[in-house]
């Protein structure tokens, strides 16, 4: 198994849950680099390499950790548009989002999701599941090269 930890990219419009997940991911160790865009329309900018984005590291994420409810563009609307890439079509994408809604659930895996889960209300608990997620997806989840 490689324990290599990899690149993760946070897509979320809460400042609050964006620190948290990044100050739990780097408190256990689960990523090398964590790049964060603050909606939908900057998510796109980051993979397409565009706008503030132009020149970026040429170097896709292991794992997308996307909310669904944001501004200008949001999450089902990224999902659909990664999913429809052949760039980046295999990248792990989780929807980590406050939607409890079944219509929101059932798109996201329609679209490709390779999980769904819902931001617990609780920190320690919030702070537990970014954990989980990130031993997972991002050190023990094996994607193809």
């Amino acid at each position: 198994m490689n324990t290599e930890v990899r690149r993760i990219l946070i897509v979320d419009d809460s400042p609050n849950d964006v620190l948290l997940a990044i100050k739990t991911l780097k408190k256990n160790n689960l990523a090398n680099e964590i790049d964060v865009a603050k909606d939908g329309e900057e998510a796109l900018d980051y993979l397409y390499k565009r706008g503030k984005y132009d020149g970026r590291e040429n170097v896709n994420p292991a794992v997308i950790v996307m909310d669904i409810k944001m501004p200008k563009v949001n999450g089902i609307e990224v999902l659909k548009d990664i999913r429809s890439n052949p760039e980046f079509k295999l990248i792990p994408v989780i929807m980590l989002t406050s939607s409890g809604e079944q219509k929101d659930l059932v798109e996201s895996y329609k679209l490709g999701a390779n999980a769904y889960v819902v931001k617990p209300v609780d920190i320690a608990q919030f702070m537990e599941a970014i954990k989980v997620l990130g031993q997972f997806w991002a050190v023990i989840n094996q994607p193809p090269l």
